[in-house]
């Protein structure tokens, strides 16, 4: 089988050399030394490294990856893996998207705040027609 080293393995990823032994030291990726206790790559090892980079760009925890990639018998397809990885996750990903609207809520209602203390905008939610209101009453 063919292998290659290092830096091939990095320019066809588009991963840093770093990155690579870090995922090596994870037990991501195995490669065996050649002479001069070089690393060497079988080809195999680029596919999986850009799995790798797609999962954690897309927020996958090592663990996930782990699981995506060894947690499973070497036959089982690869569907049947993102399936099971996507019903653990998805709980997960809405949670995220549901605090990730609170956010965004909270953040456009401050950039209509007309608040002039703290506990106006404690004591009443910011909400601007109120406080405006507020103020002019006291």
């Amino acid at each position: 089988m063919e292998t290659v080293g290092i830096g091939e393995v990095a320019r066809q990823t588009g991963l840093s050399q770093s990155a690579i032994r870090y995922y090596e030291a994870e037990g991501l990726l195995s490669t065996p030394r050649g002479s001069g206790r070089w690393r060497v790559f079988q080809a195999d090892a680029v596919d999986r490294l850009r799995v790798i980079r797609m999962a954690r760009e897309l927020g996958f925890s090592l663990k996930d990856i782990r699981t995506l990639l060894d947690g499973f018998s070497p036959d089982t397809p690869p569907s049947t893996r993102w399936q099971h990885l996507a019903r653990r996750k998805l709980p997960e990903v809405e949670a995220q998207l549901r605090r990730s609207t609170a956010i965004k809520q909270l953040l456009e209602k401050g950039l209509r705040c007309n608040c002039v203390s703290m506990r106006d905008c404690v004591l009443y939610g910011c909400d601007p027609p109120v406080s405006i209101a507020r103020r002019k009453a006291e």
